[in-house]
């Protein structure tokens, strides 16, 4: 026994199988058991070939309406001169915008890793001149000789409005202290 449903969405009631099956033939359509879960089982009338045409269309569509976040990454320098900042900055700004997350590494090369403040320093300014445009996602953390962090665009899931513009911290939980220049 089935609930039978025609192809205009008319339900039939409910028929043997071997009724169903007939009266699909008759219209020239096939017979798709559409919920098997309930009692009686539903089945519907309809052409399978369109239906399954239809169904990769519509999956089709939700799969272009989605939005793919991608990871960029950008590397600083711990000497990094004011005017090659502010042009890495404007790379990241434009990534942000974009809607990608974008993942900020400070490397340290040779000495220069015992002074993490430095670099800790570096990542405030990125931070700081990017806070109109994307937030902190995942705060700065020095592994072994590169401090990464990534910024995530403002009003993207997740976004922790009290993280913005929030500095960079030295492993010690303080504030790192100033560059001597």
């Amino acid at each position: 026994m089935v609930r039978l449903i025609d192809e205009a969405g008319k339900q039939l009631g409910i028929l043997t199988l071997s009724e169903a099956l007939k009266e699909s033939e008759i219209r020239g359509y096939d017979l798709v058991e559409v919920a098997p879960g309930v009692h009686p089982p539903v089945c519907r009338i309809m052409d399978y070939g369109r239906y399954r045409y239809l169904q990769k269309k519509k999956e089709k569509e939700q799969l272009r309406h989605q939005r793919h976040v991608q990871l960029k990454e950008m590397k600083f320098g711990l000497k990094i001169k004011e005017n090659d900042l502010a042009i890495k900055v404007g790379h990241v700004r434009r990534l942000l915008q974009a809607g990608h997350k974008t993942k900020i590494t400070v490397y340290f090369r040779g000495r220069e890793i015992v002074h993490p403040e430095f670099g800790y320093d570096v990542a405030n300014k990125v931070v700081q001149r990017l806070n109109d445009v994307g937030h902190v996602d995942v705060p700065p953390k020095l592994e072994g000789k590169l401090i990464t962090m990534v910024i995530a665009p403002t009003g993207q899931e997740g976004a922790k409005p009290a993280a913005r513009g929030e500095p960079a911290r030295a492993p010690n939980g303080g504030t790192p202290p100033a560059a001597n220049t």
